[in-house]
């Protein structure tokens, strides 16, 4: 049996399962605290935008988007980000049977990342999928809320985003499957600049309009947000802005911050 191993584990979050669980509750607590429009919590996305840096960064920020995620009773989750170190052209499944978490392993839907291998050209990158964060940051979130949920990995190298936005299309039209699109926002401007740069990111995303995304929004994932929004316009869904904050709400550094947002899409 292949495993998709969890090459970022004790990086960009515990290997333990006790230590994710400890700070899931901690992110929970918080929100439980401090959130004023508890209407939130009920809602059931199609699909959720969620960031993919460390833990103690963005992770308040993505588990909110995956607690609301769990709401949708569904058989599978198709995660969809980056790639950040292997070059490719196209786009790369998660050709293996099981995906490792701390959690214990999520099982891969094989059959169905076969169909869509035969729509859509999806190829197999083997070496992106042994280190890339953005896609395996999600998991653990997704096997704790979710246990018995199979999963998919699609990592995107270079490739137009409307080709993403297609696969987004028809994932939508399955009642059984949910969509998590990784992305962070902008790196390593002081606060000011990059709220004002992230803004356009939000902007584009409330009013599924590429065309603002394009005045400057600088996600690491642009191509995986411009897919859902398109695909979201047509698909009639709302965007629901959960929570926006920047690395330096969490390390008092606002000289060099990374934006984090979390999104539902939403009948």
């Amino acid at each position: 049996m292949s495993v998709r191993v969890a090459g970022n584990a004790g990086a960009f979050y515990p290997k333990s399962a006790t230590e994710v669980k400890r700070l899931i509750e901690i992110f929970n607590e918080t929100l439980d605290r401090n959130l004023k429009d508890k209407k939130l919590l009920y809602l059931k996305p199609k699909a959720i935008i969620s960031p993919h840096a460390g833990y103690i960064y963005s992770g308040f920020t993505a588990n909110f988007a995956h607690r609301i995620l769990s709401n949708q009773k569904v058989k599978r989750v198709v995660v969809i980000g980056p790639s950040h170190h292997i070059y490719f052209k196209g786009i790369s499944g998660s050709f293996f049977d099981t995906y490792q978490t701390p959690f214990g392993d999520i099982r891969i839907d094989r059959e169905y990342l076969y169909l869509m291998q035969k729509l859509f050209d999806i190829g197999f990158a083997q070496r992106a999928h042994k280190v890339e964060h953005s896609t395996e940051t999600q998991m653990p979130f997704i096997k704790y809320y979710q246990p018995k949920v199979e999963v998919i990995e699609l990592i995107y190298g270079d490739i137009d985003f409307k080709k993403v936005a297609k696969i987004v299309d028809w994932l939508l039209e399955d009642s059984l499957t949910t969509v998590v699109i990784s992305s962070d926002l902008s790196h390593f401007y002081n606060e000011e600049r990059a709220n004002f740069l992230d803004n356009i990111c939000i902007n584009g995303i409330e009013k599924l309009d590429n065309s603002i995304l394009d005045m400057g929004c600088e996600a690491c994932g642009i191509i995986g947000i411009q897919a859902v929004v398109q695909s979201a316009k047509k698909h009639r869904l709302k965007s629901q802005i959960l929570d926006y904050r920047t690395s330096g709400d969490i390390t008092g550094d606002k000289d060099r911050v990374v934006g984090y947002l979390s999104v539902a899409f939403v009948k």
